[in-house]
């Protein structure tokens, strides 16, 4: 079910403040700092409607196509919260990637994405050019995640589906000091497990919107018909 608060700012607000809320859980979460907030909670999505009414700490704007300076700058002046890019890995490599995220950086995004299948060559290039932190996500804690690593990226998001515990927890025995986000899976207990495997925060990914707008159809027909709403 979709949960729901009120903007944390008022009283008795009406329907169309109320904001999508992240899982409470996320909050055990360390945090990493950025952009001079701390950062528990990241909102997976490219929806400015959807980004702009939750309440994560942050946004994780990953898509797969090149990155679009247009959107990327559509999603920092709409967002009000760091955002973190992506920039590359299997579809932008080498040069490319590199301005790409050098552009991003421009535009105030607080930290540039890639995915685990970019070239070592290429990582190391943004990591020696790019001023903001630069995050590689990682689907297992191996050897390839372990070379990326030691190329010098800030911290490291990962995603391996059911497997996401175990693999933070080997990467934070590994990496004391690492920061580290992850996904916190679709229940409460997942996100709890990701937290306690030593995940710093934790992405999150909100309800598809034609699963909102009908939901708001839904209890629209009622009121239609003298209903009570659920």
């Amino acid at each position: 079910m979709v949960k729901v608060i009120e903007a944390p700012y008022t009283q008795g607000v009406r329907e169309s403040e109320k904001v999508l809320a992240v899982p409470a859980e996320v909050a055990k979460a360390p945090g990493i700092a950025m952009q001079g907030r701390r950062i528990r909670s990241l909102v997976f999505s490219t929806d400015l409607a959807v980004i702009c009414h939750c309440n994560a700490d942050a946004v994780l704007a990953v898509y797969p196509f090149t990155c679009q300076p247009a959107i990327t700058q559509a999603l920092v002046s709409a967002s009000q919260r760091p955002v973190l890019c992506g920039v590359g890995g299997s579809i932008t490599q080498g040069e490319r990637c590199v301005e790409v995220a050098l552009h991003s950086e421009m535009q105030g995004v607080a930290a540039v994405v890639v995915n685990t299948s970019i070239p070592l060559d290429t990582l190391k290039g943004l990591v020696e050019r790019v001023t903001v932190p630069v995050v590689v996500t990682v689907c297992a804690a191996d050897e390839v995640a372990q070379s990326q690593i030691e190329a010098g990226v800030t911290m490291v998001n990962v995603a391996a589906g059911a497997r996401t515990a175990e693999v933070v927890a080997a990467l934070r025995g590994r990496y004391p000091e690492l920061p580290i986000i992850a996904t916190g899976g679709p229940t409460d207990a997942s996100i709890e497990a990701t937290v306690a495997a030593g995940a710093d925060a934790v992405t999150w990914t909100p309800p598809d919107i034609r699963q909102l707008e009908r939901a708001v159809m839904e209890k629209a027909r009622r009121l239609a018909h003298g209903q009570q709403p659920a």
